[in-house]
């Protein structure tokens, strides 16, 4: 592979653009070397600007579930940029939308559009509080909800420590109403509760973790954390901006049967272009302004390009028979495949996977939150994931990110993915 291109672009972008990025992870400083500058991308496939191709496990960090450059969804951009692009009025797609994403996800009754999945779990958590009249929340150490304040917590010590900042800029006062709690452990969560009883608003959860890499729940975990919540009269949030519309027609919820209070979507909602949304029942949303006193509010809310494409992207995915189904059977296959490979060439690793995300771990034992993630061989993952990049296939910078499928890849992708794990795994 040639990067003379990308290392000139980011050379450029260096001397403009904070680290070179608009979004620390693409600068490559968990895996070294010059990030890849993307040209163009079609189907399962992205080219960069030294037209190198790759075979793409990141899609967009997930929504492009149909494969980049969608035709239903360019179709209803192009169409609609025709007639005007933001206007700050509603429109009736915002209905179409809502309609069609409260037909596909179960236990939700209004929803509310906004910009990004970070602005989504931020208003979710500020409409809980609002809700309960509490200030306290619990997040899970290794779980993402975008950059606001409230989730850039690290871990104390002990049930009842109070968070403290991991970002600069974040006050001490907006870290104590954040309480970590470990992924998995129901125990852990109880101890929270325990130690601030009738305190805590909310907890909000990414119901299977994509940002400690692939990390699924423990059988009956998130039924606990909904009886929980319920015994404790707290909200439970589930952040879907990975798994909605991903995992299942309704998400996480569909899949493991359990209700969540509010729910968070992100860029697949609107095809891939910047958008997220947040949704719950009746009594919780009409809380929101202009019915209720919790103010939210955004310019570019409801923006036109954003529903149109998330119209043609949302029916694609409601009316393609088996859509869900073809994801997971084509991980699956993924899964045997690398699973093959590194074990015959004496690696150590654990992969874990829930339908159309998954992820390699270099570590044997078990991974089952941030602690048991953060064991594994991250040197040997940097070497794989260059190696992986010299052979076409992009993965996330990062050891602590789940890989997305996408229904754009063939069953011959797939085996030429698999071929090259067997050739990086040979070198490690």
């Amino acid at each position: 592979m040639i990067y003379q291109r990308s290392s000139q672009l980011f050379a450029e972008a260096e001397k403009v653009i904070p680290g070179g990025v608009n979004s620390p992870v693409r600068a490559f400083k968990g895996v070294g070397g010059t990030p890849i500058f993307a040209k163009s991308a079609k189907g399962a496939y992205v080219y960069d600007e030294d037209d190198n191709r790759y075979i793409d496990y990141i899609n967009s960090w997930g929504p492009m579930v149909l494969g980049h450059a969608f035709p239903p969804v360019v179709d209803a951009v192009v169409a609609r940029a025709k007639s005007g692009t933001s206007f700050g009025m509603p429109t009736e797609l915002e209905t179409k939308i809502a309609e069609l994403a409260l037909s596909m996800v179960p236990n939700i009754d209004k929803i509310r559009f906004v910009n990004s999945g970070t602005e989504a779990c931020m208003s979710a958590i500020r409409l809980a509080r609002g809700y309960t009249k509490r200030d306290k929340i619990i997040k899970f150490a290794g779980c993402y909800h975008g950059h606001s304040d409230s989730f850039l917590i690290q871990a104390g010590s002990g049930a009842s420590t109070f968070g403290t900042p991991n970002s600069p800029g974040v006050t001490q006062g907006t870290a104590k109403d954040t309480l970590l709690a470990n992924y998995n452990d129901i125990e852990n969560v109880t101890a929270l509760f325990e130690s601030n009883k009738g305190e805590i608003a909310a907890v909000i959860i990414e119901p299977v973790a994509g940002n400690m890499g692939c990390v699924p729940p423990k059988e009956g975990f998130l039924s606990s954390l909904r009886a929980l919540c319920d015994a404790q009269d707290a909200l439970l949030i589930f952040d879907e901006v990975m798994t909605g519309f991903r995992l299942a027609k309704g998400g996480a919820q569909e899949l493991y049967g359990v209700k969540a209070d509010l729910v968070c979507f992100g860029k697949v909602i609107g095809g891939g272009l910047p958008v997220g949304a947040f949704a719950g029942t009746h009594e919780i949303m009409n809380y929101l302004a202009p019915l209720g006193p919790v103010y939210q509010a955004g310019t570019l809310s409801g923006n036109p390009l954003a529903m149109a494409a998330g119209i043609a992207m949302l029916q694609s995915l409601n009316t393609t028979a088996g859509i869900f189904k073809s994801l997971e059977e084509k991980t699956a296959y993924l899964h045997r495949g690398i699973d093959k490979v590194l074990k015959e060439n004496n690696i150590v690793f654990t992969i874990n996977r829930v339908g159309s995300m998954i992820s390699v771990h270099f570590d044997a034992e078990p991974v089952v939150d941030f602690a048991t993630a953060k064991k594994g061989d991250n040197a040997t993952f940097k070497q794989f994931f260059h190696g992986l990049l010299r052979e076409g296939i992009y993965i996330a910078p990062s050891a602590y990110e789940t890989w997305f499928i996408t229904e754009a890849l063939s069953y011959e992708d797939l085996d030429f993915t698999i071929n090259a794990i067997n050739k990086v795994a040979k070198t490690l």
